[in-house]
């Protein structure tokens, strides 16, 4: 049985994520040998998020704010989340959501999810989606306008 500690993650930050989006992240659940569920700590600096606005099929995924205060865009709003506040984000247009630090201080907040073999993540303001296989050179992220028909190309 492998242990991580939530308190002592070492978030990663990587130099290729854009202003506004550089958080750095410690994904434990391999660590620990999970293969269902996923966890990741993440850091998130002063006027920087997560990922951009999203929701995903099948996962389900939860949020649960270990430090500072998360700012969280929903389909009905934004609300701020204190340290203690889990919140769950549904599979689906319903469980769309954008996790963003305005505070002063750093956040660092929990997120876990669901595993399933395959993962879609559409990206409402930009109206992209994104699929995501096992294999990663299969993977394609895509433009909702340069979808084609099921026959397309085919003889």
């Amino acid at each position: 049985m492998e242990r991580f500690n939530l308190l002592d993650a070492s978030p990663e930050y990587d130099d290729a994520d854009p202003e506004g989006y550089r958080a750095g992240m410690d994904r434990f659940g391999p660590k620990i040998g999970a293969s269902q569920i996923g966890g990741s700590v993440y850091e998130i600096p002063p006027g920087q998020s997560i990922c951009p606005y999203h929701y995903e099929y099948p996962e389900e995924e939860w949020l649960v704010v270990l430090e500072g205060t998360a700012t969280v865009r929903h389909p009905g709003g934004e609300d701020d989340f204190e340290p203690g506040d889990v919140v769950c984000f549904p599979s689906g247009p319903e469980g769309a959501h954008r996790i963003a630090n305005r505070g002063e201080g750093r956040a660092r907040v929990l997120m876990l999810s669901t595993k399933d073999l395959v993962g879609v993540a559409v990206y409402p303001d930009s109206d992209k989606i994104g699929v995501f296989p096992p294999r990663e050179e299969d993977s394609l992220l895509f433009r909702r306008e340069s979808g084609v028909g099921y026959y397309e190309g085919e003889e």
